[in-house]
Order: C-alpha cells, then sequence, then structure tokens
C-alpha cells in the first residue's frame, strides 16, 4: 500500500540551483562528480555570473559536465583544457573561466598545459578531480594511483619500483609563482562538501580580482572502479587516500577571507 504525504505545510528547505540542467547525470551512483558539479554552479549563480562564466570540458568522466553545467561550455582535446582556458580568458578577459578535470587528463595528458598555465599565472580556476584512478574506460592505473592499489591494469596493486611514486599535483603548483591560491579538498562527508563550496568561490573571486591561477582539488571516489560500496568508498578515502594526499591550504596569497 502506497503513502500518501501532503507537501502542503511543508518549507522548502532544498532544491535544484538554476545552474544545473534539469537532465539526468551519467555519474555512478555515490561519485563525487554531481557534487562538485553542483557546487560550482551554486558558487556561479551566487555570484551572478552566469551569463559571463566559460567552462572548459575535458576527456574521462568529466566529459558531459557541458550537459549539466548551465554555462557556456567548451570541450578541449585530452590534457587541454588548461590550454583552451588559456585563449578564452585573453580573449574574453572579463569572463569568468574554469577548467574541470580529473587526474587522467590533468595529470597526465595534460601535465605540461596544466603546470606552463599555472606558471603563467594565467587569471583561470581549475578544478581537479583526484580519484586516483581512470574512471571512464574502465579503471586502469593513474598518475594519482597509490602503492597498493589495485587496478585493473595493476591487479597486484600498484609497485612503486616497477610503476613509480603517484603525483601530488596541489604540493607541484603550489612551488610555481603564477599560481595564487592551492588547496586539496575532498566531498566525501558534509563538512568537507561545505569546506569545498568555500573554496570554489573563494577561487572564483580571486578570478575576478586578477590575482593568478587558483587550483582546486578535490579527492573524490571513484566506487565502480574502487570496487567498492558508495559507504565503504568514502571510507577508504579516510583511512587510505588521505593518507597519499593530505587535506589542507597549500598556497593562499588571495587575500580573500
Amino acid at each position: 500500500m502506497g503513502i500518501n504525504v501532503s507537501t502542503e505545510n511543508m518549507e522548502k528547505v532544498f532544491e535544484r540551483t538554476e545552474g544545473l540542467k534539469k537532465v539526468k547525470t551519467h555519474y555512478c551512483p555515490g561519485c563525487g562528480h554531481g557534487v562538485v558539479h553542483r557546487l560550482t554552479m551554486e558558487t556561479v549563480m551566487e555570484l551572478g555570473i552566469q551569463d559571463k562564466t566559460i567552462g572548459i570540458a575535458p576527456v574521462g568522466c568529466s566529459v558531459f559536465a557541458y550537459y549539466y553545467m548551465n554555462v557556456d561550455m567548451q570541450q578541449a582535446a585530452h590534457g587541454r583544457a588548461c590550454a583552451v582556458a588559456t585563449g578564452i580568458k585573453r580573449m574574453l578577459p572579463n569572463h569568468y573561466v574554469f577548467t574541470y578535470q580529473g587526474d587522467g587528463d590533468l595529470a597526465a595528458i595534460g601535465t605540461a598545459e596544466t603546470i606552463h598555465a599555472c606558471s603563467r599565472g594565467e587569471n583561470i580556476t581549475i578544478i581537479f578531480i583526484n580519484n586516483a584512478i581512470y574512471g571512464m574506460t574502465g579503471g586502469q592505473m593513474a598518475p594519482t594511483t597509490i602503492e597498493g592499489q589495485k587496478t585493473s591494469t595493476s591487479p597486484e596493486g600498484r609497485d612503486y619500483s616497477m610503476d613509480g611514486m603517484p603525483i601530488n599535483m596541489s604540493e607541484i603548483v603550489a612551488l610555481l609563482p603564477g599560481t595564487v591560491y592551492v588547496e586539496r579538498l575532498a566531498v566525501n562527508n558534509p563538512g568537507r562538501v561545505r569546506k569545498t563550496k568555500k573554496a570554489i568561490m573563494k577561487a572564483f573571486k580571486a578570478q575576478e580580482l586578477k590575482k593568478g591561477t587558483s587550483f582546486i582539488e578535490v579527492v573524490s571516489n571513484c566506487n565502480t572502479n574502487w570496487k567498492m560500496t558508495p559507504v565503504e568508498a568514502n571510507k577508504w578515502i579516510d583511512d587510505v587516500l588521505l593518507k597519499q594526499y593530505p587535506l589542507g591550504v597549500f598556497k593562499d596569497e588571495t587575500g580573500i577571507k
């Protein structure tokens, strides 16, 4: 027997931001991408910059960002999001330009573009989703895969002696003179979701003030390729992944409180 609940006297406390299109998502249940999409577009709407914001969608699980984000979007070839963002920002300096990239895109094929955009201090916002694996293409080992982590191309676990060490991008780009704001966050519990929203807001405000490059790394889960339930994946982030990727502010020269 179904239960009928009247909403007549209920107060609406949560609703879809107009910054997101009213379409179904392709992301797996429990994936952090949808959360970060929402935080990014909430920020855009709260700043009132929807008509002046341009996002760059890369290749990988992030590629369909243009289906969901209700702003102008441009897709870039694999790894080239920062280069495309550079060109757009230089042509339209009064627009807000951001990239939305996964670890395979940003820290593998796009390493050069990322490093040099940060070194030049391009006045853009880089949002980097680090789930320590190639998500879309079958769960292969990524530059961010940690020691012992099993993937489809490292079924016995990553071996540093054979595969090298993972790349900690935030620590690297924080050393570059062009970056003004670098912070690593996570979205595996409500408190961290709120902190991530605050960081994305600061990154966009820094862009408005023409401060330089902001780099927001979000440690996220890929429960499908990690072969875990969403609850297990969120716990694994706390218990294992954050030991390799500690959260925190690596650089903040924005002067923004």
